[in-house]
């Protein structure tokens, strides 16, 4: 065969003059895998809440479904992955007169190349996604700890009628105390008492002229006397605490476990994608040995043509 002015080979100077990137077979892999990640993500949430109960005691735990979401996104990525990097390798052009080991690398960036922009494509479509979740549950947790201390506020302002313009009942109620209390309504003396064990909580300990002028008011509806009166009060307070701190404590746990939760699922998600990467490079190669075993057949019509022209 004969060689060219600079000693290669033509088939030589053909493969070195071409780009070793084939970007339409890449886009291609890289479209094919992220429409099956699309159809196996929705499949795997189809299945997710036909799993899920809301009866008590039915259903997959809560610790079954995060096992059984985990594997499904190893699954999926492995799957839509490798037909991604397959699809890259096995259309990419056939790089002639090349050593099998430069064959092999760019077999393997092809595959990861395509899983790239899979991964981005599929990034920019979920991340809003997938941020509200993970933020969603922090600031759950969060937002629960701060409702566990205002549940009694709201609850203030339900019994009483009040609105945000009478967030200062409870001073103006101490205008018109006096050591023998007048007979109110019910509601108007729920509503006295509620602000005041609000006031109360959020100080972390109930006052001495609070705690006897709520005795006056329980000894003047139950004809208790006032020690008997005083002690009921400090028994209701005392609950009521308890109750605000278990609530407390029960936000607080929750939004523990919503970041515990959180962070799991991000390195599952980590890991998952490596897994991807990994089976995408590798069905590249596959593939790509795939494409460069083809046998070309010539047709009669083409043989025939060359014929007459010789």
């Amino acid at each position: 065969m004969n060689r060219s002015s600079d000693g290669f080979y033509p088939a030589a100077e053909e493969s070195n003059a071409r780009s070793g990137v084939s970007w339409g077979a890449i886009f291609a892999g890289a479209a094919a895998a992220a429409a099956l990640s699309l159809i196996l993500v929705l499949l795997g949430f189809g299945l997710g809440f036909s799993a899920v109960s809301p009866w008590a005691n039915e259903g997959v735990s809560a610790k079954g479904l995060g096992i059984s979401t985990i594997v499904w996104l190893a699954f999926t990525q492995i799957v839509a992955s490798g037909l991604g990097g397959y699809i890259a390798g096995r259309l990419r052009v056939k790089w002639a007169n090349m050593h099998g080991d430069e064959v092999y690398f760019r077999d393997t960036a092809h595959g990861f190349l395509s899983w790239c922009v899979a991964t981005l494509v599929a990034a920019t479509l979920v991340v809003g996604s997938v941020s509200s979740i993970i933020s969603g549950g922090v600031q759950a947790g969060a937002s629960a700890i701060g409702g566990a201390a205002s549940v009694a506020t709201q609850a203030a302002g339900s019994a009483a009628g009040n609105t945000d313009s009478d967030q200062y009942g409870y001073f103006i109620d101490s205008l018109f105390r006096d050591d023998r209390p007048a007979a109110v309504s019910d509601d108007a003396a729920r509503g006295t008492v509620t602000r005041i064990f609000v006031r109360s909580l959020n100080d972390g300990q109930l006052a001495a002229e609070d705690r006897t002028y709520l005795a006056q008011l329980v000894a003047q509806r139950t004809n208790l006397t006032q020690a008997d009166a005083e002690r009921r009060v400090d028994e209701v307070y005392a609950r009521t605490q308890k109750a605000v701190a278990d609530a407390k404590q029960a936000a607080k746990e929750a939004a523990d476990t919503a970041a515990k939760v959180a962070a799991t699922t991000t390195l599952w998600m980590f890991v998952a994608l490596l897994i991807g990467a990994f089976f995408a490079s590798f069905a590249a190669t596959f593939g790509g040995r795939r494409r460069d075993a083809v046998v070309y057949v010539e047709s009669d019509a083409y043989v025939t043509t060359t014929n007459s022209i010789r």
